[in-house]
């Protein structure tokens, strides 16, 4: 079967390859999925480029890919939920669905949205799980004010969605070609980072989503109240994360010291900061599903590209400039 793989770190261009592998190998509790279409995620960026290198193993060449929507056509003994020909969706715990097949776990893909075709419902794993996940941990409760940054990016885009479900305000940033856009998603008040600064116009947030990391991150705190939120995506390790990545002493000390400014800002606001590790949740995906067919959350698919052109995909995602997600059309 064909995958696109990254055989070596740096420059896109030069290590993605369309290879033939093997068909993957069932265990009893995987179903095989044939793939219809795939997410492109920055995620894959970073991976590509060598910046997880450290925190992952890759053997390569490695088949990319995190996000799957399509049909099943075999099962293992023990699958007991699913039938071939079942149409589903999932983000795969490891890496993957830039491929013909794919073999998942059972217990983390749902059946797709009634209401949506495939390129719709590979846009939603990955972007949706990070946004739920970000606001149970930030404990988000109706009437909360939240500041969400990107908000025409895969997981603003959905997050924005998201939080205005659960009846939260909602400030987002985005450029002036996406103000209208955005401010059709629901969010309460859209800021136009080229002519608006946030920082003078959010006040006293319950909870900030920090999905741009550096600068962002620390100001996140001049924006939250007293005993505020801040959810990052890629801001600094904190200590309860290291802990749970079971890190050394060395590797601990070493993640305190670089978010020392964190450390301050926390200690001034008497604030919760905690990085965010996404990970497959089978009852949030089938929550994602459930909010897609009451159409309390639309799908946001900027660009399909065909398999072949799968290299300009990645691409496009690596400019930074997408609104709402890129998918690779497999079938």
């Amino acid at each position: 079967m064909k995958a696109i793989q990254f055989t070596d770190y740096g420059k896109i261009t030069n290590n993605i390859i369309i290879s033939e592998i093997n068909k993957p190998t069932l265990a009893n509790n995987e179903v095989l999925i044939e793939t219809y279409a795939a997410g492109v995620n920055p995620l894959d960026i970073k991976i590509i480029e060598g910046q997880l290198k450290r925190a992952s193993k890759f053997k390569l060449p490695s088949t990319l890919g995190h996000d799957v929507s399509g049909v099943i056509v075999e099962k293992g003994d023990n699958v007991t939920d699913f039938n071939i020909g079942d149409q589903v969706f999932a983000k795969v715990n490891k890496m993957g669905t830039f491929s013909e097949f794919v073999a998942v776990n059972q217990n983390i893909i749902s059946l797709k949205p009634k209401n949506t075709s495939f390129e719709e419902a590979a846009s939603l794993p990955l972007v949706g799980l990070t946004a739920i996940q970000a606001f149970k941990r930030g404990n988000l409760k109706a009437n909360d004010k939240v500041l969400i940054h990107a908000g025409s990016g895969g997981v603003g885009s959905f997050a924005i969605q998201y939080a205005k479900a659960k009846g939260a305000y909602v400030y987002t940033t985005t450029s002036t070609a996406n103000v209208a856009w955005v401010k059709e998603l629901g969010a309460d008040r859209v800021i136009d980072y080229k002519t608006e600064d946030y920082k003078t116009i959010v006040k006293d947030a319950d909870m900030v989503l920090d999905t741009l990391g550096n600068q962002y991150t620390e100001d996140a705190f001049r924006v939250i109240k007293k005993g505020g939120k801040v959810i990052t995506l890629v801001g600094p390790v904190d200590e309860e994360t290291a802990n749970r990545m079971k890190l050394n002493t060395f590797a601990k000390l070493y993640l305190a010291w670089k978010r020392r400014k964190i450390t301050k800002q926390i200690k001034i606001k008497s604030a919760y900061y905690s990085l965010l590790l996404m990970r497959a949740n089978l009852k949030q995906l089938n929550e994602i599903t459930s909010l897609v067919e009451a159409g309390q959350v639309k799908t946001s698919v900027d660009k399909v590209f065909p398999f072949q052109d799968a290299i300009n995909a990645i691409l496009y995602v690596k400019e930074g400039r997408t609104k709402g997600k890129v998918i690779i059309k497999m079938k």
